[in-house]
């Protein structure tokens, strides 16, 4: 038998324990709708996941100008060390040039040269001038004679190798 009348407190309390039971289930479900249609949207409107190699040698793509890159770059990395190489080796040899020792053999064999060549000038062209003569030099042979109209002068000279230089110059063209 159902009992009529006014409910107790604690149907009063049941029952609103029940609608506030209803009413969370409620807002659960419809959250619940709301995140499965936005989940349904972004994959109506999402695309294909496709991976995608960023080096042209996996990809293939702009490949030919990948290498020729790459080439160009080693390639002139090689040319700058083989340029400063280079330049290191023009520097030392310099370097060694410039030494004091190596200036002063330089000027020690300039001031030679014309001690001999002022030796040979004296024995053609001195006070008592020789028609012929030989000189010997660190391997080379220098064989003058004058000319027997003593307008010519030759000279034979004839290097460690056996090469032969022969320079045959006008006397009268020495005068000032």
């Amino acid at each position: 038998m159902a009992k009529r009348g006014r409910p107790s407190n604690k149907e009063i309390a049941r029952r609103k324990a029940e609608k506030e039971k209803d009413k969370v289930i409620k807002i659960v479900v419809i959250i619940g709708a709301i995140l499965f249609l936005g989940i349904l949207g972004q994959n109506a409107f999402a695309d294909e996941i496709v991976h995608k190699f960023k080096n042209p040698s996996f990809s293939g793509v702009g490949t030919s100008s990948h290498y020729l890159t790459i080439e160009n770059q080693e390639f002139n990395r090689k040319a700058d060390i083989i340029a400063e190489l280079k330049a290191l080796k023009e520097q030392q040899k310099r370097d060694e040039e410039n030494t004091t020792l190596a200036r002063f053999l330089r000027n020690l064999e300039s001031r030679i040269y014309a001690q001999l060549s002022r030796q040979l000038v004296d024995q053609l062209f001195g006070e008592t001038p020789q028609t012929s003569g030989t000189l010997e030099f660190m391997g080379t042979t220098i064989e003058y004679s004058v000319s027997p109209d003593g307008l010519m002068i030759t000279l034979k000279i004839t290097d460690a190798d056996g090469n032969i230089t022969e320079i045959t110059l006008p006397i009268g063209s020495f005068t000032f």
